[in-house]
Parts: C-alpha cells; structure tokens; sequence
C-alpha cells in the first residue's frame, strides 16, 4: 500500500498578487487561507486558497513573481489543474466565468466525467470538473459562490511528456499508482481506489518540445503523506527505485520533500499536518501576513517589499448574487 494518499496542493507562478487575489478569491471564491512568502524568496508572496479551513488536497497556492515572463507551453510540465465541483453545476460556473470575461473553453466528457476547462487571469490552464467522491470538505461562508457550488478542493493534474515511460515506471514502482483507464491519448493513474484528488493524467507528446517554467505555469505538484513517518517511508522508496530527493524541509505547517519526475516536472512530498491554523484561528486565516518563526526577525524588511493587497470587491455574500 503506497504511503502518499492524494494531491495535497499545486503550486503556480503568478503575475501581480492582488489579479491573483481578485481571481481565486474574488471570482472562483476560494478562501485565502494563508498570506505568506515564499520561504526561499521572501521578496515575493506565497498565497494560499482553498476550502473555508484549508484542508490538504484543497490548496491551490501561488508564487506572484510578477517580473518573470509568461511560460512556455510544452512537455516535462504540469500543464493544467483540474478543481472539483458538485454534479450539477457546470452550467452555474460556466454562466458566472462568462459575466467575468473569463477565457473558457468548450465542456467535454473525460473518463466519464463532465469537465470545463478555462484559464486564469495569468494564464494558467484549469478545469472545473464534477464530481461526487467522498472529500474532506468545509464551505466558506465568505464566498461570494454558493455552498452548492463552490470549489471542493482538487481533482487531478494532467501532465505532458515527450516519452512516459519511465515516468509511468516511477508513478506505479515508486509512488504507488495504478493505471485506472485509457483515453484519447490520455493515461489516468489513481492511487488507492481513485477519485477526488487521486488521479493524474499522462500524454505522450514525443515532437513536442520542452516547456518553460513562467507567469501562468504550475512551478510543482505536491502529493499528500499523512506525517513525518509516512514521508520519510515515501522517500525511502523514491531513493528504492532511483529517485534521488531532497532532504525533508520544515515549511512550518508541513514538512516537504521535493523530486523531479522523470520528464521534469517538480514534485514534493508534503505532510498533511500540523496544518494552517497552527499560527492562526480559523476565523482569521489570510488575513493577516504570516511568517514562519525563522523568517519573523525580518518582517519590517520583508513587509516593505511586497504590494499591499485590498480584499475583492466580489467578496459580497453569496445570497448577493
């Protein structure tokens, strides 16, 4: 049995923090449940949306590295984020992205699943797919989206390789994933029995060139341990089937351990505790601007450099709308 249980967050490169804010808080109508740095750059945010109590497997988290230029579509990537949504309500989201001016592509039908696939502000490619597997899963009374239909957290990431094959090896030896069904060029792998934030789709795309990392790509892909234990045995196994990795990394509300697949995109191992209100109440998570411990001697330094951030004026109540 495979000691990683699911997607615990993506991680993706933004433009400016506050069309970043406006977009997943304002018009997806996640919750900002984290407004921090990233810990290896503390000149730029780290933010983090998710469910009303950020749950692991929820969090779609950006670095807003707004200088960068926009990244290049192609292979060894993560090349787009599909969230979940409740059965029935694409024709809601497709309506509401539509009044946002919001670039949506055409619904399909992958693996049985009804998916509507659209872009973000910065050009991140995403879907809203519905779907009705079991979740951990709290509403955020704060949205400006109905409970009904809010965002349930993560489903799967689809990546795009110029040969599989070794990267199917480390998926099924290495991380414990079996190949669940074939479609239309696609590959989907699950762990467990599948489901809400357990599968992940492979192509083989063998005259594509590689993608760049930039503005409106996913930077990694982190995939839940449930501790230290768990992480550690995960690691060990990677280190089994010659995966080299980095050591563990405290990020403070869970521990990190990073590996690039095969193709070469970016992931991490992440424990699913001690979780995000460990410095904060959940009645105030994201409000404020939260430092790990290690980091908190050079808050005055660190605040002066980043864009203040004005909550969107979407945040009305849902009944609002």
């Amino acid at each position: 049995m495979s000691n990683i249980t699911g997607l615990h967050h993506v991680t993706a490169i933004a433009g400016p923090a506050q069309e970043n804010l406006d977009f997943y808080a304002g018009i997806l109508g996640m919750r900002l449940v984290k407004k921090s740095v990233n810990q290896d750059d503390p000149s730029t945010y780290h933010l983090f949306y998710a469910d009303g109590e950020g749950h692991a497997g929820s969090d779609l988290t950006f670095f807003p590295w707004a200088h960068m230029p926009r990244g290049r579509d192609g292979t060894g990537l993560t090349n787009e984020v599909s969230l979940a949504v409740p059965v029935g309500s694409l024709s809601y989201w497709e309506e509401r992205l539509a009044k946002h001016s919001v670039k949506i592509g055409t619904q399909a039908t992958r693996f049985g699943e009804r998916a509507l696939p659209f872009s973000d502000v910065h050009g991140l490619a995403l879907a809203l797919v519905e779907t009705s597997d079991a979740r951990e899963f709290t509403p955020w009374t704060g949205s400006p989206v109905p409970v009904e239909h809010q965002i349930r957290g993560l489903h799967t990431v689809r990546i795009s390789e110029r040969a599989r094959a070794r990267t199917e090896q480390l998926l099924t030896a290495g991380m414990g994933f079996t190949l669940l069904a074939e479609e239309n060029g696609w590959k989907r792998y699950a762990l467990g029995e599948g489901g809400s934030g357990r599968v992940l789709d492979v192509e083989e795309l063998p005259n594509v060139t590689r993608g760049a990392w930039g503005t409106g790509r996913v930077h990694h892909v982190a995939w839940r341990v449930a501790d230290d234990a768990a992480e550690l045995a995960a690691r060990k196994r990677l280190h089994e089937v010659g995966t080299p990795t980095t050591e563990v990394i405290d990020r403070f509300w869970f521990k990190s351990v990073y590996f690039n697949e095969p193709g070469g995109a970016l992931f991490e191992l992440a424990t699913d505790g001690p979780g995000f209100g460990i410095d904060e109440n959940m009645e105030t998570l994201g409000r404020d601007l939260i430092l790990p411990p290690w980091l908190e001697p050079q808050r005055a330094e660190i605040a002066r450099e980043l864009p203040a951030l004005v909550t969107p004026a979407e945040l009305t109540p849902a009944s609002a709308e």
